[in-house]
């Protein structure tokens, strides 16, 4: 199969492609709104890039912030070097695009794998992070706590498969991996769309980006009992409090909804805290329910504003 070139991914739309480096690297961000604005930092999850928030990025410009949709590292048309997937990494990288975006701070959002690198961004920057909205992300913390919720025996395979060396590269690239994960991960038949559908397959598809995003999922899952994950859990306790928007579609496959709420222990991070159930959702709320993530973040930006200009 043909190799996809990223610049074709720097989609038009009401909003600019800019290159900025951080942490060693080149990172892609679609930018719109005035350049004095608040700035609001945008992290998508896996399988897919920058353009999750296509639907978000003009209305949160609108309502009178500068916002940033990021290509991770190893997606879009960000850098992709070897190493460097781990979730500590990432925050590093998000709170060097900040930075090179000229902002001594942000509001971070992100959604899905993205959730969990916005949650350690507060965590190992907390200088950085003036705010925190999580889409489908529940606390790392509360995703080890017991009980749990397990997700369903489809979701389930999916994530197991995907901690396979070599196989899963190849069923993202020239299988179905991508389709799997948009479906039994998102929890909505039909959502994300056709169109939304074929453009992740077509991300996953430059060179070394179905890799990188893998391993940022292996990651998540391998790095549990070992020194890395320990340490990465101890930082996450260490957080101080901020404004934390928690957004959870019902449908979600892969992180059940019923667990998703912060948990006592965890609620002294988020202050103050508060929770939207999506009923229409799964785990791709930015797709599959678009406009209410728009409105919903407009409404918290304006609360954010209100208590900490």
């Amino acid at each position: 199969m043909t190799p996809v070139d990223s610049a074709s991914l720097l989609i038009e739309g009401p909003w600019q492609h800019r290159f900025v480096t951080a942490n060693g690297a080149r990172f892609h961000v679609a930018l719109a709104g005035a350049a004095d604005a608040p700035l609001v930092l945008l992290l998508h999850g896996v399988p897919q890039l920058w353009w999750a928030w296509r639907h978000q990025l003009p209305v949160l410009a609108a309502a009178g912030y500068r916002v940033a949709a990021m290509d991770l590292r190893g997606t879009g048309a960000s850098d992709k070097p070897p190493q460097g997937y781990d979730v500590p990494t990432l925050a590093d990288d998000v709170a060097g695009v900040v930075r090179s975006l000229g902002a001594g701070s942000a509001v971070v959002v992100g959604a899905g794998t993205g959730g969990d690198v916005a949650w350690a961004t507060a965590a190992y920057h907390p200088d950085v992070v003036r705010a925190l909205g999580v889409v489908g992300a529940p606390h790392p913390l509360d995703a080890l706590a017991l009980p749990r919720t397990p997700p369903g025996p489809a979701a389930a395979a999916v994530l197991a498969f995907a901690q396979l060396p070599s196989l899963p590269e190849r069923a993202m690239v020239r299988g179905d991996l991508v389709d799997r994960m948009l479906t039994h991960w998102g929890g909505v038949p039909g959502l994300p769309g056709r169109d939304a559908v074929g453009t992740y397959r077509r991300a996953v598809r430059v060179p070394f980006a179905a890799h990188s995003q893998l391993e940022l999922v292996r990651w998540l899952v391998r790095a549990t009992p070992r020194p890395d994950g320990r340490r990465y859990r101890a930082t996450l306790r260490e957080a101080r409090p901020l404004p934390v928007l928690q957004v959870h579609g019902l449908r979600d496959g892969l992180r059940p909804a019923s667990t998703a709420a912060l948990r006592p222990g965890t609620q002294r991070l988020a202050r103050p805290y508060r929770f939207e159930l999506l009923h229409g959702a799964g785990h791709y709320p930015t797709d599959q329910a678009p406009g209410l993530v728009g409105e919903l973040l407009v409404d918290w930006l304006a609360e954010v504003d209100a208590v900490s200009p």
